[in-house]
């Protein structure tokens, strides 16, 4: 029997069972009584031209919805796209076969609407229930936690979570906490935490991609003759050259000295020149630079 079953056929097959497990035709058999109240209970479905629409229209979860007050139009919903779950107790995983004489119609339908799963015998077959509602809360995070990883202790509904922070997240990085969200309704699924990865502005560095920049003052002799400087990154102190005729404004390179990458990996620390001067003197630092001025053949202009 096709899915198109017409409501005669429904009513032939409805009819064969409740004989089969009537209470007149099983007196003081309590599991026939109950066989048999489960089988009108699908009936009422099947055998209803406006159940049997709003089942078409929303699938198995229309009584569920319209129980709960609920119109699924006012969301959008259509079946398959709206997570719901259905809690139930008791069984009736012995029922399957009831609609088997029902060919494909009776059986994929009947199963949908218990879904083969729990359900008390004697009443309504499911109760509503519904995944809660995911949960988003900013994480901040200095860029060295970010770059070497961190485990952070948070108070989240009157509970302590342990998150761990895995080394190379980005600002806007999500950590997805399985249910740690809004708790379900009717005891469905707990929502999930979502945290988002904020970066705090760093005194020193600026980030661009997996990239690091920051900005060291050289002296002007530095900046003339080369020097070897100490300059401060992520992972501690390194020494860096400085080439002989520096500019100011020019941006030297240290690779692997960037940001880890979650894939592995590491970005480059850009490290831009400026170039200051003393703004108190000496009285000799000045004579010194008053003799270069009067020798020095460079033109700054």
């Amino acid at each position: 029997m096709s899915r198109n079953a017409t409501d005669k056929e429904i009513k032939q097959a409805y009819r064969k069972l409740a004989r089969q497990y009537h209470p007149d035709v099983n007196p003081h058999n309590k599991a026939a009584e109950e066989r048999f109240k489960e089988i009108s209970e699908a009936y009422a479905v099947l055998g209803d031209p406006e159940k049997r629409k709003k089942y078409d229209q929303f699938g198995a979860n229309w009584e569920q919805f319209e129980r709960a007050g609920v119109n699924p139009e006012d969301f959008g919903w259509a079946p398959g796209n709206v997570r719901v779950e259905y809690r139930t107790s008791g069984d009736f995983s012995d029922l399957r076969d009831l609609f088997g004489d029902m060919g494909g119609f009776g059986g994929d339908l009947f199963e949908t609407l218990f879904g083969g799963r729990k359900g008390r015998r004697g009443g309504r077959a499911t109760e509503f229930a519904m995944r809660g509602n995911d949960v988003e809360a900013e994480l901040p995070l200095t860029l060295e936690e970010a770059h070497h990883g961190v485990t952070r202790s948070l108070s989240v509904g009157g509970k302590t979570l342990e998150v761990k922070v895995p080394a190379g997240v980005r600002d806007g990085s999500v950590i997805r906490l399985a249910g740690q969200g809004q708790p379900g309704v009717g005891g469905g699924q707990a929502g999930d935490l979502l945290l988002r990865v904020k970066l705090l502005p760093h005194p020193r560095f600026t980030v661009a991609g997996d990239d690091v920049e920051m900005e060291l003052p050289i002296a002007p002799w530095e900046a003339v003759l080369g020097a070897k400087v100490t300059v401060p990154t992520l992972d501690g102190n390194v020494e860096m050259t400085i080439p002989a005729g520096a500019q100011g404004g020019q941006r030297l390179r240290l690779r692997e000295k960037g940001l880890n990458r979650r894939g592995g990996g590491r970005g480059d620390l850009y490290v831009k020149l400026r170039i200051v001067v003393p703004k108190n003197p000496t009285a000799e630092e000045r004579r010194l630079f008053e003799e270069l001025a009067k020798v020095s053949r460079f033109r700054a202009r």
